[in-house]
């Protein structure tokens, strides 16, 4: 009898959630996975006809289904609440953000395909729609065949691919809400791709590429997962979601600086944990968040009604949203700085027990970090195996003839340097297959390096002797490989891509085409050296400071690094500060455990001591008029109530610049462009004022608008790319244009004897200069001495007399 009350119980909350006619219990009607043959496309860009239901739109949920969309039952009863409106979200996801920005591609041999993608966990699918977008090549199209898609091992319909006037087709498919589950795999296959594999020289020409704008369009609705610490960061972020997040900080009317500093604690963990999906951040003051969100302050202040928990230490405790329990609020509490880190650092540990709500957080051992320590960059104290550049779900062997490139990416710190003619030594060892119907000759491993060919591997060494030793029937596979990478060939972002291209003889039977039994492999002994780099660069310059957070990053965890701010920031300048911290944070793999967020310039004191042994990065808009002309004070840059621009420079300032061979500064040109454009938004950087070898990074916007506008453009990988020198611009009209109007100072690592060397080679000019006035003082000089001499030898009774 209990066992029944308990399934009802469960069956009652289901269907309380989905607010839908679904039964477990029924089994899933047949028809409603039958394949469905779709019309052909309509080229408008509003599809004219509606396309036919792919099932019944209220098919009943196969018990697979249920398991993966639904929490378990013991997660539902876990901690009651409160049912509050069960709401209704939508979203897309489109092929690009499943992880192909180039679409998938179906041709050659390889007429097949898929990709994964996962969605939240804490929502259930009840709508979904396919947009297919298609691309097919002319002599595809001729063979008037289809495609058949599937998606988690059931079919979904075929798609004509025939001839059309345009170069891309579209069409839209109903998905049964039932077969999208949390992780989900959509295959596309050619019908009649097997008649196109003998045909060796021309299956390139038959080619049909799912565009990376198709979408998969969702309605889902919540559910309700309790007030549990130990399914952090669920329900704030999910990461099983594929698609940009977006979280809400709540802060007391009354912000202090330690708040903020431990909000940009928990962003940047935040960032790592999002990777390549991104995240993004609402900045409240005193009001609460609609959905989720996270407060922070101090034991009894108030944020948006709601009371933070009365303690003498730091304490973590998750509630129920007022506006809807169905959503949840995070309560990071601290009487100091010391307290609201140590609450947000065991925030980051994980490993709750379960059904956990509220914990007393006692003084954490936050670690501190050392030079370049990042995980996420490559290391330059040893040779690094390619081994350890595989992700989890990649493998250093590959199967089949037809296989995706072996793709290995790693981060650099962008300040790597080496002396001209010095190159990094990247050693592959490599094994293709030994069937008798490989063509030896033909084949070869391709490498690429950030898109650049390097060049292609033989299966067997090259040259004479290898060859006729290779014709006699002796060994002559060439297997391993040294090869130099030029030093200007390595980023901050990084990717190697190898490929097995393997060609077949033409006696080869056709059924080998799709012999996956076959392996290559990159062997595990292959290996990049960067040991011989320095660390030593020219700042500032703003493309570091965009793809690695560099200078700050060189200690990740921000301890030599202040985080400013006005002394009334504005929610949406702590908003592009939190931003900033997460971009960090996905850079190097390291919170910023020790960062220091102050408001406003302080005179004096434990801050003003800090500041001259730090970095310092601000974010400001002109509004902040006091605040950005102290901070620009001994800068190359002006703030006045309402414009900004860059100082003229002066005589002396000029002639130096001059005589280093600094002819590359456009303050003028600058200058102009600032007084030009009336909304705009951007970053400068120059030398700090308190520190000569420090640096500070400004993130400015003409206005709050403006400023809130960063963070997509710092997704941007054209903006990215076109911000360097210390000035950069950026508009809705014109994109971003660079300057750089102040002059750069060396930081790094390198001895005195060697930094002369360098120093000559950067100021050849000024070498000149000087190598040129010393020879005419010495030859002035010279000329004089044998002029006397000679005097003396033709005229010896000068000497006599004297």
């Amino acid at each position: 009898m209990k066992g029944m009350t308990r399934k009802a119980f469960q069956m009652l909350m289901v269907c309380s959630v989905l607010a839908l006619p679904v039964r477990a219990e029924e089994p899933t009607p047949v028809e409603s996975l039958l394949p469905v043959d779709l019309p052909p496309p309509v080229m408008d860009a509003t599809p004219a006809a509606e396309t036919p239901a792919a099932a019944d739109p209220e098919p009943a949920m196969d018990a697979p289904a249920v398991a993966d969309a639904i929490p378990t039952p013991d997660a539902l009863t876990a901690n009651p609440v409160p049912m509050g409106i069960t709401p209704g979200t939508t979203s897309s996801i489109t092929v690009a953000q499943m992880g192909q920005p180039n679409g998938v591609v179906l041709s050659g041999g390889q007429l097949q395909g898929g990709i994964d993608f996962t969605l939240s966990a804490d929502q259930v699918i009840t709508n979904a729609q396919l947009e297919l977008n298609l691309k097919v090549s002319p002599a595809m199209a001729a063979r008037n065949t289809t495609m058949q898609l599937m998606l988690n091992g059931q079919p979904l319909g075929t798609v004509p691919l025939g001839a059309a006037d345009t170069n891309v087709s579209s069409y839209q498919l109903d998905i049964p809400a039932a077969m999208v589950v949390s992780r989900n795999n959509i295959s596309f296959k050619i019908n009649d791709g097997d008649a196109l594999l003998c045909q060796r020289d021309i299956s390139d020409s038959y080619q049909v590429t799912v565009m990376p704008t198709t979408r998969l369009d969702l309605e889902a609705q919540q559910l309700n997962i309790g007030a549990d610490l130990s399914h952090f960061p669920r329900p704030f972020f999910d990461a099983m979601q594929m698609t940009p997040a977006t979280m809400a900080f709540a802060f007391p009317a009354n912000t202090l600086p330690e708040q903020v500093g431990a909000a940009s604690l928990l962003a940047s963990w935040l960032g790592i944990e999002a990777d390549y999906r991104g995240i993004s951040f609402e900045v409240l003051h005193d009001r609460l968040p609609e959905k989720n969100g996270v407060l922070f302050g101090k034991p009894g202040e108030t944020i948006g009604g709601v009371t933070l928990p009365a303690s003498s230490g730091a304490t973590l405790k998750i509630i129920d949203n007022p506006g809807n329990p169905i959503y949840k609020l995070l309560l990071v509490v601290g009487n100091n700085e010391q307290q609201l880190k140590s609450a947000a650092w065991r925030l980051t540990r994980g490993q709750f027990n379960t059904q956990t709500v509220s914990a007393p957080v006692d003084a954490q051992n936050i670690p501190l970090s050392k030079p370049y320590d990042a995980p996420r960059w490559i290391s330059t104290e040893r040779p690094v195996l390619l081994s350890e550049l595989v992700r989890k779900d990649q493998s250093m062997t590959v199967t089949g003839i037809w296989h995706e490139p072996l793709t290995l990416a790693f981060r650099a710190a962008p300040d790597l340097f080496m002396w001209d003619g010095d190159t990094i030594p990247l050693k592959i060892a490599y094994r293709f297959p030994s069937e008798s119907w490989i063509d030896e000759d033909r084949s070869y491993l391709s490498m690429t390096f950030n898109g650049a060919f390097l060049r292609n591997l033989p299966v067997n060494k090259q040259g004479l002797l290898e060859g006729l030793w290779h014709k006699l029937g002796g060994d002559a596979r060439q297997e391993t490989l040294e090869m130099p990478l030029e030093p200007y060939l390595i980023y901050g972002d990084n990717q190697l891509q190898l490929y097995f291209n393997i060609a077949t003889k033409e006696t080869a039977p056709c059924s080998v085409l799709l012999n996956n039994n076959i392996k290559s492999r990159i062997d595990d002994d292959a290996q990049i050296d960067l040991t011989k780099t320095r660390h030593f660069t020219l700042l500032p310059n703003l493309s570091y400071f965009v793809g690695a957070s560099f200078p700050f990053t060189r200690l990740a965890d921000f301890s030599q690094t202040v985080l400013l701010l006005p002394e009334n920031p504005s929610e949406n300048e702590i908003s592009t500060l939190l931003d900033l911290a997460a971009r960090s944070g996905n850079a190097t793999g390291t919170t910023l455990n020790n960062n220091r967020v102050m408001f406003g310039l302080p005179s004096g004191g434990a801050n003003l001591l800090r500041l001259s042994d730090s970095d310092v990065l601000a974010v400001s808009t002109l509004n902040q008029s006091a605040f950005n002309r102290a901070l620009l004070a001994q800068s190359p840059f002006v703030s006045q109530e309402h414009t900004f621009g860059v100082r003229e420079p002066k005589l002396l300032e000029k002639v130096q610049s001059w005589l280093e061979g600094d002819w590359k500064a456009s303050s003028v040109d600058a200058d102009r462009y600032f007084s030009s454009n009336e909304a705009w938004r951007g970053f400068v950087s120059f030398r700090s004022q308190w520190n000569p070898s420090r640096l500070v990074v400004m993130a400015i916007g003409s206005n709050d608008e403006q400023l809130s506008r960063l963070h997509n453009d710092l997704n941007s990988a054209r903006i990215n790319a076109g911000i360097r020198g210390d000035t950069a611009i950026i508009t809705d009209e014109n994109g971003v244009r660079s300057f750089r109007v102040g002059p750069q100072f060396p930081s790094g690592q390198m001895p005195w004897y060697m930094m002369v060397v360098w120093y000559a080679a950067q100021h050849s000019a000024m070498l000149a200069i000087f190598g040129l006035l010393f020879a005419s003082i010495i030859g002035l000089s010279l000329y004089s001495i044998l002029k006397k001499r000679a005097h003396k030898r033709l005229n010896p009774q000068d000497s006599d007399r004297e």
